[in-house]
């Protein structure tokens, strides 16, 4: 299958519509696995949706479909590190998150870019592949060298 040229920039619109730019506002109420948040785009002739479990350590996909056919996906799992208890921290570090993710970029719509930073967090994304096969992993750190947190993802074009 061959990418539609329109594809990335949707992925971009998705993703900036949902969790980054929603957080679970974008959450549907009724999410189709029990005890998931599930997030959902949609501009025909594409719909997105985004479903994952968990908080502190969380797995979810995403996928694409056209015309009711899903053609892309993505897996992800990943979270803020073992050690990190206290509430405000860890919020902080996913607002942070959010920031970094509205960064997403069609060149790359997979998550956030490759390089944010802000305050006293640094976000690096590393990605290898295309749209229609990609891997990469994402971490967020302070500005001394602190693992805060870490993601990892895949994914490509259905076929």
């Amino acid at each position: 299958m061959s990418i539609p040229n329109d594809l990335a920039a949707f992925l971009v619109e998705a993703k900036r519509r949902t969790y980054a730019g929603l957080d679970d506002d974008a959450t549907v109420a009724t999410p189709l696995l029990a005890g998931s948040k599930q997030l959902e785009h949609r501009a025909p002739p594409y719909a997105y949706r985004d479903i994952y479990f968990g908080m502190g350590f969380f797995v979810g996909q995403e996928t694409v479909s056209r015309d009711d056919r899903v053609i892309w996906s993505m897996s992800y799992s990943g979270g803020v590190g073992t050690e990190i208890g206290d509430r405000d921290t860890f919020l902080a570090i996913y607002k942070f998150l959010r920031q970094a993710l509205l960064g997403v970029s069609v060149a790359e719509p997979y998550r956030g870019p490759r390089l944010f930073e802000q305050a006293d967090m640094v976000y690096r994304n590393e990605v290898e592949g295309g749209l229609e096969r990609f891997h990469g992993v994402e971490a967020i750190l302070r500005h001394d060298g602190a693992p805060l947190y870490e993601l990892r993802y895949s994914g490509g074009l259905l076929r």
